[in-house]
């Protein structure tokens, strides 16, 4: 059966809840990732943030404001202020297919993977999607002689 260890990213790169959100903001970029694992100094997970937090709080439809003052809160504002706390996980050895279910029905972008209560990897919604385009079905090419 296919678990999450075959298809989570290792080793995920962490930020903390006191991480700048610009800082959050570039490492996504260099990272190519949407998500990130937020952990304390003991390296204990204690929430995810993603893209759509950092977005959420810096675009109100609400609020009017000018472009300096989204450049005072990236640097003023912590991975701390946006963050989701207690974050659902999945363990390795979860089936996939489990794991897959969660973040169709929770509308999640991944899910940390915790063993033995330690940060391990992180499963998301490209690692299914890179392991399903694996499978490309053979072609033929009804023209072939």
């Amino acid at each position: 059966m296919l678990t999450v260890n075959d298809l989570m990213t290792v080793a995920p790169h962490t930020v903390t809840p006191q991480t700048p959100l610009r800082e959050v903001i570039n490492l996504m970029q260099e990272e190519e990732c949407r998500q990130f694992p937020v952990v304390n100094a003991n390296g204990d997970l204690v929430g995810i943030v993603t893209d759509r937090d950092i977005r959420l709080i810096l675009n109100s439809p609400i609020v009017l404001h000018e472009k300096w003052q989204d450049e005072a809160l990236l640097d003023t504002m912590t991975v701390e202020s946006c963050m989701t706390t207690h974050p659902l996980t999945v363990s390795p050895d979860t089936p996939a297919y489990h794991a897959a279910e969660m973040l169709s029905a929770y509308k999640f972008g991944a899910l940390p993977v915790l063993d033995g209560g330690r940060l391990v990897g992180i499963i998301t919604v490209t690692d299914f999607l890179d392991h399903f385009a694996e499978f490309k079905p053979l072609v033929v090419n009804a023209h072939q002689e």
